[in-house]
């Protein structure tokens, strides 16, 4: 069984249909890469599975749980973590503290709470910040720093929203290592990117949308050399 499905889906927003007709799988342990140009509905799509938007018609699966509907609270619960394309740090906090708010959704007392915030800054590389403000962070760092309070709510499906966007070429491979190291732990991960050097070397399946469709979904080999794909990144001749 797939870990998440998404069948048939439909966004829309008034008389905008910002996702048509969107299908697609995510297995238990694979790297699935949303690519797509600007305003492709790549996050719109992230915000139906992750329950801040449901969606206008069609299912949403999240191993044999229909989450279409759900809150973002009960999506957190049954295993869906989620980061931001702008990372949501609370700046006057430190970086400990920002993953505490996560892993207080399972941990019942403070103390366990910190052990699994400090076990997190470490598993990002992210330790020496524990007692900083995450306002004097940089941006890579509060990107990994969004992602440590994500995995803070332990789950089977981490939703990932331009972690590497922005980012110079030491800083993108420092997150593709914990995009890797979070894979291993048995989790599945979700990314929209645009970073395509980032996520084609290490995504199981590309899924690419463009004007709200799903125009191609495959290996980062066969979707690299679809001419829709080409066409939709580069136009046509």
């Amino acid at each position: 069984m797939s870990l998440l499905r998404v069948e048939n889906v439909y966004k829309k927003f008034g008389g905008l249909t910002a996702n048509q007709d969107i299908s697609f799988t995510v297995q238990a342990g694979e790297i699935v890469g949303l690519i797509g140009p600007n305003g492709a509905g790549k996050t719109t799509m992230f915000n139906c599975i992750a329950g801040y938007s449901p969606p206008t018609t069609g299912d949403i699966w999240l191993e044999d749980l229909k989450i279409s509907g759900m809150s973002p609270e009960q999506c957190a619960r049954i295993g869906i973590g989620r980061t931001f394309q702008v990372a949501r740090t609370f700046t006057s906090m430190t970086a400990l503290e920002n993953v505490m708010v996560g892993a207080f959704l399972n941990e019942r007392g403070v103390a366990a709470a910190r052990r699994t915030a400090q076990e997190l800054l470490d598993f990002v590389n992210l330790g020496r910040f524990a007692d900083k403000p995450a306002g004097s962070m940089t941006i890579s760092e509060q990107r990994r720093l969004a992602v440590a309070r994500a995995l803070a709510v332990k789950p089977k499906l981490l939703l990932m929203d331009e972690v590497m966007a922005g980012l110079n070429p030491t800083e993108v491979r420092e997150t593709v290592d914990v995009v890797l190291k979070i894979r291993d732990q048995g989790i599945s991960c979700l990314i929209v990117e645009h970073v395509l050097e980032g996520i084609m070397p290490i995504a199981n399946q590309i899924v690419v949308l463009d004007y709200g469709k799903k125009i191609a979904d495959g290996s980062p080999h066969d979707v690299s050399n679809d001419p829709h794909v080409i066409a939709a990144y580069l136009g046509d001749e």
